[in-house]
């Protein structure tokens, strides 16, 4: 009998891919989230278009500062132990892909159902945080609300509702980290899919009958949406999962881990994954801060016009990155931790069967990555070609002349160029989350200081002294964002070299006639009149060149 482990390649089929389970759970998985993120916004577009007939702006802006304060909670207490959950041994096969069936027995391992009961356990670490997280938010968030917002009717009803929500979201953490833990995309897709959809159904359905009633109900609404959506997430895992199986191999309730181990707390909680959740949870918040870094510099340097300009080219800009790239990224994390960290079976000579596994997950995970670098740049490719040239046809269709005609369309064709860095560090990071010690996730962390450090330099010399406006806040975002690059490519590198293998860059990059051709495009699509007001002719000519580089990629 072979003592490879299993989803391992042999060494004369070195350089394969990844076992084609891991891979088709992972590119399932982000098929899955991509249509999720699709479904969702359109769902959220559709839901914000019926009640722009019912509502008042003021409403819908109170609205968004209710999912900002939710929002905020949930990233607090769940994202770094969501992250730090998905970095576990594959030690053996995950659960059937859909039907969930556990049925073990005595003689059987118990290893990967052990796996799954410590994320179990850890992942009740998000409610305990969640709770105190929830109810200070709310009480900052009614302190240092304008009075406006406080003369709302049934602000504090819809904001308590909401903090219940909150809570009551971060009660499905247990089935998420099991989902999450197996691969079980399909899982988390059905849940957060109808609970979506609930969620519009009870807004729009509330808001129609309060005004038919002629009920003033104020942002209570988007409150019981809420709630609705809380609820139906919970009841679908709960279902999906088989909580009351009495043959599961774990428990979704904390319960000691057999074994047990100096590695774990009071024999539930894992002290190795503990510690890196809190490094992660470190290093998020300092993120966060970067992310929301931009804000505070536009404020500071530049006029609302810009303030306007860049805000706008930042959503259409940035929705490539949530649609499409951030759900590979998700999948790709979880994939990343279970090729970088499976075990080899207990069988043949140890040192030997450990140097051979070290080498094939260093290839597998290699072949991977090149791959994804590939499809990003085919795809940045295209980004690039056709969308600064697009980006005053894109907004005169979407927000009007008035925003077509400002800087708004500049600013968005600069972003494009943006768009490209923001995809290859996201997967770039992704590996450094799945791959990286704690300690360094704290030398990230200190270098991140520094990059921060240029980006406010960056910032300050482009808007304050070279008055460029929003345009320069991109040019300063490229910046920092090609510092994080270099670092994680630096690591990734490095990584990869001590398991014996190569990324070969060369590779994942476009040929060079896709290249040549992309220039010959964006050439001929920068001479065109690319304007509603252009000719159809001009028009068809932009959409035919288009749609070429897009086939020829």
């Amino acid at each position: 009998m072979s003592d490879h482990p299993r989803g391992a390649v042999t060494e004369s089929n070195h350089h394969q891919p990844p076992p084609p389970s891991l891979l088709a759970q992972s590119r399932r998985g982000a098929t899955y989230l991509i249509l999720l993120q699709v479904g969702s916004r359109a769902l959220t577009f559709v839901v914000n278009q019926v009640l722009l007939r019912f509502l008042s702006p003021e409403l819908l802006g109170i609205s968004t500062q209710l999912d900002l304060y939710s929002n905020s909670a949930l990233f607090f207490a769940r994202e770094s132990l969501r992250v730090a959950l998905q970095r576990q041994e594959d030690t053996s096969d995950p659960l059937e892909a859909e039907g969930i069936k556990v049925n073990r027995n005595a003689s059987q391992p118990k290893t990967q159902s052990n796996k799954a009961q410590e994320v179990v356990n850890l992942s009740y670490l998000a409610i305990a945080l969640g709770l105190p997280l929830a109810t200070i938010f709310a009480s900052l968030y009614l302190r240092n609300a304008d009075v406006v917002v406080l003369g709302t009717p049934a602000i504090r009803p819809s904001l308590y509702l909401y903090c219940l929500a909150t809570v009551l979201e971060l009660f499905s953490e247990p089935c998420f980290a099991v989902a999450q833990q197996q691969m079980l995309y399909g899982v988390r897709a059905s849940a957060e899919t109808l609970a979506t959809f609930t969620r519009c159904l009870v807004t729009c359905g509330t808001v129609i009958w309060a005004s038919n009633v002629n009920v003033t109900l104020g942002a209570l609404p988007f409150a019981v949406g809420q709630m609705a959506y809380a609820v139906v997430l919970n009841l679908v895992y709960l279902s999906r999962l088989n909580i009351f199986t009495p043959d599961k191999a774990y428990s979704l309730l904390i319960k000691p881990i057999v074994p047990s181990s100096p590695a774990l707390l009071y024999d539930r909680f894992s002290l190795p994954r503990l510690n890196l959740a809190f490094t992660i949870y470190a290093q998020s918040i300092f993120k966060h801060l970067l992310t929301t870094g931009d804000s505070f510099l536009i404020a500071a340097f530049t006029s609302l016009e810009s303030q306007g300009a860049y805000t706008l080219a930042a959503n259409y800009g940035g929705l490539v990155a949530r649609l499409v790239f951030q759900p590979i990224e998700e999948t790709s994390r979880s994939l990343f931790g279970r090729l970088l960290h499976q075990s080899a079976s207990p069988t043949g000579n140890a040192a030997a069967q450990s140097e051979k596994l070290t080498r094939q997950q260093g290839d597998q995970t290699a072949t991977y990555l090149r791959f994804l670098l590939r499809f990003y740049l085919l795809i940045c490719t295209i980004v690039v070609t056709i969308g600064p040239s697009f980006s005053p046809l894109l907004l005169h269709v979407v927000a009007g002349s008035r925003w077509s005609d400002s800087d708004a369309a500049s600013v968005l064709a600069a972003y494009c160029y943006y768009i490209p860095l923001l995809a290859v560090n996201g997967i770039l990071e992704a590996f450094v989350s799945a791959a990286a010690t704690p300690e360094e996730l704290r030398v990230q962390s200190a270098w991140m200081i520094a990059f921060s450090a240029a980006f406010v330099g960056t910032g300050f010399l482009l808007l304050h002294v070279g008055d460029l406006g929003a345009q320069g806040l991109v040019v300063a975002n490229a910046v920092n964002m090609l510092c994080r690059i270099a670092w994680s490519w630096h690591f990734v590198e490095g990584h990869l070299c001590r398991r014996g293998a190569d990324l070969n860059f060369a590779a994942a990059l476009p040929r060079v006639g896709t290249v040549m051709y992309a220039c010959g495009t964006a050439w001929y699509l920068s001479r065109l009149e690319l304007v509603l007001g252009g000719s159809l002719l001009q028009l068809g000519q932009g959409v035919v060149a288009a749609g070429s580089c897009g086939l020829i990629t």
